[in-house]
Order: C-alpha cells, then structure tokens, then sequence
C-alpha cells in the first residue's frame, strides 16, 4: 500500500447562487488527501495519515476517503476544527486564503502518530503540511522513523505564506529532500529551493545530489521533465484539454506517476534504482493523463480509472 502522509482540507470554491451572488462551494481537498483520493480511485491500494476533525467538514472528507476505497486506518481524529481553503480562480489558476489556526491537521505532533503498518511499501509526503508547525516537524519525524527500506515521494508544492521561518524550512525540506527516493517539484518550486541564474537541469541535479534517484520538474502546460541518478532525462508532454480550473492538478499528476510506477513493480528502492528513462516516461505521460482529466473540472476531483 501506498500511504500518503500529509494534510486533509476543505476547498471553498466560488459558484454563483440563485441571488446572482458569489457564494462558496466546500469540495474536499488539500494535496496529499487529492493524491490518496486519486490513487485510490485509480484501484491502487492507498492510505492517508492525517489529522481530521469530527466536525461536520471532517465527517465529509472522511467519506470521501471511503468512497474512493481509500484506507483511513491511520487517520488521527480531534475535535480541533478543519482547515478551510478559500478559493479564487481566475484565468483558470487558482490562489487561496487559508483558514487553519489550532486546525486538526495543523496542531498533528509526533506523539499523535500511529506506527506505519507492515504492509506499506511506499510513503508519499508533500503539501503545507511540510511547513505547518508543529505538524511539519511531526512528518519529518515521521519519514525518519518510517523511511527506510520504503519508497519515498516528495512534493514540497511551496506555499510561501506557510513559511514563518525560511531557515527553519529549508533545513527541514533539505533533510526530507535527502531521505527520498522520488522529489517532484513545480518549476516555480525548483527555482526558491535552488535560487540564482543556473538552468533548470542545473538545479535539479543539484536537487537530485541531496539523495534522491529521480528529481521531476513540472512546467504546467509545457509538460514534466525528470532527472535520473544515471544522467539521462525522461521527458512527457503536458495532455491538451479546455481547463475549468488547476485545484489538484500537481496532486493527481503525482498520483499518476505513483499508480503507473506502482504498476510496472518500480516502487521499490532498488528497482528505482535501475529505472529507465523509457519506463520514467511512461509514469509521467501517465501523470499528465490523470492531471488533465482534473483540470477539465471544478475542483480538485480526480478521475476513476475507466476515466483515464
């Protein structure tokens, strides 16, 4: 199984109401959940540890992770309330204003965390809940009791107004960055972890020398590009589609790429390892299938496997 660690939250999206007033529509959401959501819905066994709240947007974040045959085994639920992520969509990107004080996922320590059971052979961690404090430091915590001899994915999707303290971040993300096997990153992301003037192949190999084997970059509509321990370079087009909006466009592309990784017996350390670019390419054209269908609507809903 694959366990995604990592934050659970309510998307309110704006919709017109029957006033001609904008109003908001709660969609289940956050990073991590979309790329469970997207896994499971995709028939690959997943799992989400997180932290939800028993209040009524928790109980519908909860079932959406049984709907989508999503394990919620290692879900620690509280009374603290869910964080809520107002939405505003324009030109078809996406920006939010987040709501997430003494929020369930948020206020998730170390000592919450249930063990990691037996049968998960990869871990996925990503999202703000890399730069929520004190949850941050609880799933750092986490990958360095639970990382070894799994696969590790790592998409930090950097949200600058979550960093309170930009070197604390970055020590953090630059251990959890040297613990995984597979870092994926926006090319916005690659350039604020590695600032200055070097071309993006440049800078995700300096990405790649902290210890991953594949560092993929994505560039939105021109596609992904991914980096290989061995030098080579596995390349997929971004899929053509009339965009509703982007909410959980990176967070299914990652899915995709874990499902068809998953598929082809990759996720495993030494099999990924030895990966080729050939079968790279294919986890990321597949990525992009699964991230165009998510785009083509509102919110961050992502396909079942007889739509992809």
């Amino acid at each position: 199984m694959i366990l995604c660690c990592g934050e659970a939250l309510i998307d309110m999206i704006p919709a017109p109401t029957t006033t001609g007033r904008q109003g908001y529509v709660p969609y289940c959401g956050g990073a991590v959940f979309n790329t469970a959501i997207a896994l499971g819905r995709l028939g690959i066994p997943a799992g989400l540890l997180t932290g939800l709240s028993r209040d009524l947007f928790g109980q519908q974040l909860a079932a959406e992770l049984r709907a989508s045959g999503v394990d919620t085994a290692s879900v620690v639920t509280s009374d603290r309330p869910t964080t809520l992520a107002f939405v505003n969509v324009q030109d078809g990107q996406a920006t939010y204003t987040f709501y997430d004080e003494n929020s369930a996922g948020r206020m998730l320590q170390a000592d919450d965390l249930p063990a990691v059971p037996g049968g998960v052979s990869a871990l996925y961690m990503g999202g703000i809940s890399l730069a929520w404090e004190p949850a941050a430091d609880a799933y750092a915590a986490l990958l360095e009791r639970e990382g070894h001899g799994r696969v590790v994915m790592l998409d930090p999707n950097i949200r600058h107004r979550f960093i309170k303290d930009v070197g604390r971040y970055r020590a953090r993300l630059d251990r959890m960055i040297g613990q995984a096997d597979i870092v994926k990153v926006s090319d916005e992301d690659l350039d604020w972890i590695i600032p200055g003037a070097a071309s993006p192949a440049e800078k995700a190999e300096q990405v790649r020398q902290l210890g991953p084997a594949i560092v993929i970059v994505t560039y939105g509509s021109q596609g992904s590009k991914a980096y290989l321990r061995d030098g080579t370079m596995a390349v997929a087009k971004a899929e053509t589609v009339q965009v509703v909006d982007t909410v959980g466009a990176g967070d299914t592309f990652n899915a995709g790429v874990l499902a068809k990784l998953h598929q082809l017996g990759a996720l495993a350390k030494d099999a990924l390892t030895g990966l080729s670019a050939p079968s790279l390419e294919q986890a990321l054209a597949f990525g992009a299938r699964v991230a165009a269908v998510t785009v083509s609507r509102a919110g961050a809903n992502p396909p079942w496997a007889h739509e992809v």
